[in-house]
């Protein structure tokens, strides 16, 4: 059984594109209000039939999804990336920091609705399929040489909690920090995070 094409690939591709980017500009738009989007509402934004819309997401938990900021990016360093593992991060987390700043009301929106999912969903609803470990992975690449797998994983995650939407709320809101500064510090400790398993393990290394 042949595996079925999906429906903006088949026929007028460009126009298919545009329909589908303006239901997703719509619903960003909507979510930045604090509002959360049906498909039938993002139609309406984006002056598109209903019938149409659902071809393109055919419910609510798949135009969220597409409407998240962090999924368009593959990654984040340059083509001329450099090997020294501090500088990718330092490269990744300053990106990563300014995606979550400029799209702060569509954030914090969508980390709302994934701590508070409305009680009658039937399966969770997939809000942050974002891109952030698999960027902060490929930043700390060349450490495979210096790290076990499972120190690599811990210190990817550990980073990962170090920025985001989520600790930006905390230094803003709850710390008191300019965002700047919030965002110097989330730099920060990603960084020390990244000396200190290091200089662990070859404290271990040398023993």
């Amino acid at each position: 059984m042949g595996m079925s094409i999906p429906y903006e690939r088949t026929g007028r591709t460009a126009q298919k594109h545009r329909t589908r980017r303006a239901l997703v500009t719509a619903a960003r738009e909507l979510v930045a209000q604090g509002v959360t989007p049906t498909v039938e509402d993002a139609a309406t934004a984006a002056v598109v039939s209903r019938t149409t819309a659902y071809r393109y997401f055919p419910n609510q938990r798949a135009l969220l999804v597409a409407a998240h900021p962090e999924t368009e990016a593959r990654s984040l360093l340059p083509d001329d990336a450099p090997d020294d593992p501090e500088a990718r991060l330092e490269i990744v987390v300053e990106a990563f920091t300014r995606l979550i700043v400029e799209t702060e009301p569509q954030q914090r929106t969508m980390l709302r609705l994934s701590l508070d999912p409305e009680p009658d969903r039937r399966e969770p609803l997939l809000l942050r399929r974002g891109r952030a470990i698999p960027w902060i992975e490929e930043a700390l690449a060349p450490c495979r040489a210096r790290l076990s797998e499972p120190d690599l994983r811990r210190l990817v995650l550990a980073i990962r909690t170090a920025i985001g939407i989520e600790a930006l709320v905390w230094l803003t809101d709850v710390a008191g920090l300019p965002r700047d500064e919030a965002a110097e510090l989330m730099s920060w400790s990603a960084r020390a995070l990244l000396r200190s398993a290091l200089a662990q393990s070859a404290g271990e290394r040398s023993r």
